[in-house]
Protein backbone atom coordinates (compact mmCIF):
# COMPACT_ATOMS: atom_id res chain seq x y z
CA UNK A 1 0.00 0.00 0.00
CA UNK A 2 2.65 2.55 -1.27
CA UNK A 3 2.29 5.15 -3.84
CA UNK A 4 3.78 4.06 -7.48
CA UNK A 5 5.54 5.90 -9.21
CA UNK A 6 4.67 5.34 -12.74
CA UNK A 7 7.47 7.59 -14.52
CA UNK A 8 10.43 6.23 -12.32
CA UNK A 9 8.82 2.60 -13.48
CA UNK A 10 9.23 3.28 -16.97
CA UNK A 11 12.78 4.15 -16.55
CA UNK A 12 13.96 0.42 -15.14
CA UNK A 13 13.19 -1.05 -18.84
CA UNK A 14 13.43 0.05 -22.76
CA UNK A 15 12.85 -4.01 -24.05
CA UNK A 16 9.53 -2.83 -26.35
CA UNK A 17 6.82 -4.90 -27.13
CA UNK A 18 7.48 -6.31 -23.59
CA UNK A 19 5.18 -5.64 -20.82
CA UNK A 20 6.27 -5.16 -17.10
CA UNK A 21 3.89 -5.61 -14.24
CA UNK A 22 3.37 -2.98 -11.94
CA UNK A 23 0.17 -4.12 -10.21
CA UNK A 24 -2.43 -6.38 -9.31
CA UNK A 25 -5.82 -5.55 -8.38
CA UNK A 26 -7.51 -7.85 -7.84
CA UNK A 27 -7.55 -10.55 -11.27
CA UNK A 28 -6.38 -7.79 -13.23
CA UNK A 29 -3.23 -6.73 -14.19
CA UNK A 30 -1.42 -2.68 -14.55
CA UNK A 31 1.28 -3.41 -16.91
CA UNK A 32 3.73 -0.61 -18.47
CA UNK A 33 4.65 -1.08 -22.04
CA UNK A 34 7.34 1.03 -24.72
CA UNK A 35 5.95 0.33 -28.44
CA UNK A 36 7.63 1.50 -31.66
CA UNK A 37 6.42 0.61 -34.82
CA UNK A 38 3.71 -2.00 -36.01
CA UNK A 39 2.67 -4.74 -33.41
CA UNK A 40 1.32 -7.86 -34.58
CA UNK A 41 -2.84 -8.49 -35.38
CA UNK A 42 -4.34 -10.13 -32.64
CA UNK A 43 -7.71 -10.38 -30.66
CA UNK A 44 -8.52 -11.41 -27.03
CA UNK A 45 -11.53 -13.83 -27.20
CA UNK A 46 -12.53 -13.47 -23.35
CA UNK A 47 -10.83 -10.42 -21.81
CA UNK A 48 -10.76 -6.61 -22.95
CA UNK A 49 -8.16 -4.53 -22.58
CA UNK A 50 -7.45 -0.63 -21.65
CA UNK A 51 -4.83 1.07 -22.94
CA UNK A 52 -3.30 4.39 -21.32
CA UNK A 53 -1.40 6.87 -23.18
CA UNK A 54 0.95 8.23 -21.15
CA UNK A 55 3.64 9.48 -23.82
CA UNK A 56 3.42 9.83 -27.36
CA UNK A 57 0.93 9.07 -29.86
CA UNK A 58 -0.72 5.61 -30.37
CA UNK A 59 -2.81 4.30 -33.21
CA UNK A 60 -4.95 1.62 -32.70
CA UNK A 61 -5.47 -0.15 -35.82
CA UNK A 62 -9.35 -1.80 -36.14
CA UNK A 63 -10.11 -3.89 -39.35
CA UNK A 64 -12.42 -0.83 -40.21
CA UNK A 65 -10.48 2.45 -38.96
CA UNK A 66 -7.48 3.52 -36.74
CA UNK A 67 -8.17 5.46 -33.62
CA UNK A 68 -5.52 7.81 -32.58
CA UNK A 69 -4.94 7.79 -28.81
CA UNK A 70 -2.58 10.80 -27.60
CA UNK A 71 -1.04 11.09 -24.58
CA UNK A 72 -3.47 11.26 -21.47
CA UNK A 73 -6.13 9.08 -23.48
CA UNK A 74 -7.62 5.93 -23.24
CA UNK A 75 -9.04 3.61 -25.38
CA UNK A 76 -10.37 0.27 -24.69
CA UNK A 77 -10.64 -2.39 -27.33
CA UNK A 78 -13.41 -4.99 -26.24
CA UNK A 79 -12.98 -8.68 -26.53
CA UNK A 80 -12.77 -10.48 -29.41
CA UNK A 81 -12.26 -7.39 -31.74
CA UNK A 82 -9.31 -7.80 -33.71
CA UNK A 83 -6.99 -4.85 -33.15
CA UNK A 84 -2.96 -3.89 -33.84
CA UNK A 85 -1.69 -1.12 -31.73
CA UNK A 86 1.52 0.60 -33.47
CA UNK A 87 3.85 4.23 -32.51
CA UNK A 88 2.75 7.14 -34.61
CA UNK A 89 5.56 7.98 -36.83
CA UNK A 90 8.72 6.28 -35.97
CA UNK A 91 8.46 7.86 -32.32
CA UNK A 92 8.20 5.76 -28.97
CA UNK A 93 5.21 5.67 -27.20
CA UNK A 94 4.66 4.46 -23.40
CA UNK A 95 1.32 3.30 -22.41
CA UNK A 96 -0.08 1.92 -18.93
CA UNK A 97 -2.30 -1.21 -20.20
CA UNK A 98 -5.09 -2.85 -17.48
CA UNK A 99 -6.26 -6.46 -18.16
CA UNK A 100 -7.62 -9.59 -16.69
CA UNK A 101 -4.14 -11.57 -15.07
CA UNK A 102 -5.10 -14.34 -17.82
CA UNK A 103 -4.99 -12.11 -21.00
CA UNK A 104 -2.36 -13.90 -23.32
CA UNK A 105 -0.24 -10.76 -24.70
CA UNK A 106 -0.85 -11.55 -28.27
CA UNK A 107 -4.19 -13.95 -27.86
CA UNK A 108 -4.65 -16.47 -30.47
CA UNK A 109 -1.63 -15.91 -31.81
CA UNK A 110 1.47 -17.02 -31.86
CA UNK A 111 4.39 -14.52 -33.07
CA UNK A 112 8.04 -14.10 -32.16
CA UNK A 113 6.86 -10.91 -30.45
CA UNK A 114 4.53 -13.31 -28.48
CA UNK A 115 5.60 -12.71 -24.11
CA UNK A 116 4.22 -15.43 -21.99
CA UNK A 117 5.34 -13.69 -18.80
CA UNK A 118 5.71 -10.53 -17.75
CA UNK A 119 8.85 -8.97 -15.27
CA UNK A 120 7.64 -7.70 -12.07
CA UNK A 121 9.03 -4.37 -11.67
Amino acid sequence: MKPINVNEKFSKFNKQWHPHQIAVVDDMQVLLAKLQGEFVWHKHEEEDELFLVQKGTLEMHFRDRVEIVRQGEIIVVPKGVEHCPKSQGDKEVCVLLFEKLATKHTGDVDHERTQTSYPKI
